[in-house]
């Protein structure tokens, strides 16, 4: 493995359960999880992992932020048929051509792993909102980018508790309904739903990625040789 052997045996990856991953480790192997276990996840654990979030990034040190953690059945059979027709108009109507890897967005496997999710996402034990103050009216597309640092806190701090994430905004385009089901201040925005579980499948694999040197560009762009 890639990660150090460090995963949570309950997930099915190899290692062991009581070795604690470096900061590298963790960094380099937090993919996308999206097949959750429906098993609960620890308050003490949740917490834990809720307190790195907000050690995160936070433009001026303003924490104008709040994080909604949902875990109601009821709240999420109301929010995830929006993620499901929204997953539908995106992604479902091309299934075919996803599967035959002619068309571009995701691998097979990736669609595969993501469709999992647009059908199972109530599964999940636990999803978390962050929410941001002040951002319902923006028109600034940056207002409050900060808070995605604080997010992939979030992820790798449960990462580290052997339990997987995902980041999506697929929910999107019931932003007022969903203020209204969630009691969010009128100024208030949602900006991702993270659903969190221990993996059913897959193991903490290094995302594929171009390499380094193909994406790193030294003073001006296209200059992409090391000092």
């Amino acid at each position: 493995m890639t990660d150090g052997a460090t995963a949570d045996t309950r997930t099915g990856d190899e290692g062991r359960a009581d070795e604690v991953p470096s900061a590298l480790d963790v960094l380099h192997s937090t993919p996308a999880r999206r097949y959750l276990s429906p098993e609960p996840i620890p308050d003490e654990v949740l917490w834990e992992i809720l307190d790195a979030a907000v050690r995160g990034p936070s433009g001026g040190n303003r924490q104008e932020w709040g994080w909604v953690v949902v875990t109601d059945p009821q709240v999420k059979r109301r929010i995830a048929p929006w993620y499901r027709d929204n997953w539908e108009r995106a992604y479902g109507h091309r299934r075919e051509e996803f599967l035959a890897g002619t068309a571009e967005g995701l691998s097979p496997a990736g669609f595969r792993g993501a469709e999992h999710l647009a059908h199972h996402l109530e599964e999940a034990p636990v999803w978390v909102f962050p929410v941001l103050r002040g951002a319902a009216a923006a028109t600034d597309p940056r207002t409050g980018a900060s808070i995605y640092g604080a997010v992939q806190n979030l992820c790798l701090a449960a990462r580290v508790h052997g339990i997987g994430t995902s980041l999506t905004t697929l929910y999107a385009g019931h932003e007022d309904e969903l203020r209204a089901l969630l009691g969010l201040p009128e100024d208030a925005l949602t900006m991702a739903l993270v659903p969190m579980g221990y993996p059913e499948r897959g193991r903490w694999a290094t995302p594929k990625r171009a390499p380094v040197e193909d994406v790193v560009h030294w003073g001006t762009w296209g200059v992409h040789a090391r000092r």
